[in-house]
């Protein structure tokens, strides 16, 4: 068993965790992070399907390198009658069961919630589905992008031109971040009540969640956001745009005082600020076309340093738009000392992003990422099978 620093707040929680892609994982990598023991079981022969997204990384996928850090993984065959008696010998022990397999694929195989509840009364089971155990799309599989076209996030990203991908996997980090918010609030739940309570996360739903703004608009306001590309659909003026230099600027009007101070501070036309096309901010959509004329043009007076400047003397946000090199070499996550080294399967270090929530007192893990299966005859001797019957299983191709 990996020793696990003590002084972290879930040491001595085991998680088993049936995972596979992104958001199941993202939801127990940051179990981790804060000490919990995460079991990670994987299919002999490869693997999370996930470490052949790509190569990128030392020959590691970056998805996979992302997501797994600080776990122990061991290969399992569940469709075989061991596989699944070594899997009960891990829950036997084991705090929180996580999966986000295919439809009806747990139930199948005694995995169910209430299945669980059963057999380990005091097991927190976490199911991640694509639309729900129940309802009319429970047994339709779902990736993240086809979230992102279901629930109008796509309709709603892009310009005028057409839609677009949010570049990220933003409905399996949502459907993960609230798998993990969930599994805390139950292991509260348990520690105060003994009552273990499953938990539940669809895609949809917690994308769907995040769609409430547009929702709203849309539903009481007859239309939906226009895509506007870095402008924002419902505050004007709040985008990017191109300076003298051809850097793009993105700023922010958020009220009325931050109005009156860019009128007079960086376009140097105080009489805008009254002006009956731009005095409200429902004016200022309104006549956005009229507007982004007169930014634009003052934009193209100036380099982007010297726009910078300006905004930054008449207290107004903004920032460069930056692209990836620029990110990794931002001064506020150097000046915070915010990289740490994380280990591969091959032994290479990669430069990790501590956890974004801080913890006064601790320090997160930031362990090695593990290769398929590399704990699995550790895992299986501290369940008490022998070298012998560790060998067999291997023979039959179980494990």
């Amino acid at each position: 068993m990996t020793e696990l620093p003590t002084a972290l707040p879930l040491s001595g929680i085991t998680v088993v965790s049936v995972e596979q892609a992104v958001a199941a994982p993202f939801a127990t990598r940051q179990l981790a992070d804060l000490g919990a023991r995460v079991i990670k079981v994987e299919r002999p022969g490869g693997g999370d399907f996930a470490r052949r997204y790509d190569t990128t990384v030392h020959g590691e996928s970056s998805y996979f390198v992302w997501l797994n850090r600080s776990k122990e993984s061991v290969t399992l065959d569940l469709k075989t009658d061991a596989g699944r008696a070594i899997l009960e010998r891990l829950l036997a022990d084991a705090d929180v069961f996580v999966q986000n397999l295919a439809p009806g694929a747990a139930a199948r195989m005694g995995l169910g919630a209430e299945t669980l509840a059963d057999r380990f009364p005091s097991l927190i089971p976490c199911s991640i589905s694509g639309y729900g155990s129940t309802g009319p799309w429970a047994d339709r599989k779902a990736y993240d992008l086809l979230v992102q076209c279901q629930t109008g996030l796509a309709s709603l990203t892009g310009n005028e031109h057409g839609s677009a991908r949010v570049g990220v996997s933003i409905a399996d980090i949502a459907a993960g971040m609230y798998a993990y918010s969930g599994i805390l609030t139950a292991l509260f739940t348990r520690a105060t009540t003994g009552v273990a309570r499953a938990v539940e996360v669809s895609l949809l739903e917690a994308l769907a969640e995040w769609m409430s703004q547009p929702a709203y608009y849309t539903r009481y306001g007859g239309t939906q956001p226009p895509r506007l590309g870095t402008q924002h659909a419902t505050i004007a003026p709040y985008g990017a745009y191109t300076a003298a230099d051809g850097r793009d600027v993105l700023f922010s009007v958020q009220n009325e005082r931050e109005w009156a101070a860019l009128c007079e501070r960086f376009l140097g036309r105080p009489g805008l600020v009254t002006d009956p096309r731009f005095a409200t901010g429902s004016a200022r959509v309104a006549h956005r076309e009229q507007l982004n004329v007169i930014v634009a043009k003052r934009f193209g007076e100036l380099d982007s340093d010297e726009v910078t400047k300006l905004l930054d003397a008449a207290g107004i946000a903004n920032a460069g738009v930056n692209e990836m090199t620029d990110f990794l070499a931002h001064p506020v996550l150097s000046g915070r000392d915010r990289w740490r080294e994380v280990r591969l399967p091959g032994g290479a270090a990669v430069s990790a992003l501590l956890p974004p929530v801080g913890l006064a007192g601790t320090a997160p893990r930031m362990d090695a990422v593990p290769a398929a299966g590399q704990h699995t005859d550790t895992i299986l001797a501290g369940l008490g099978y022998s070298p012998a019957e560790i060998d067999g299983l291997k023979a039959g191709h179980v494990v």
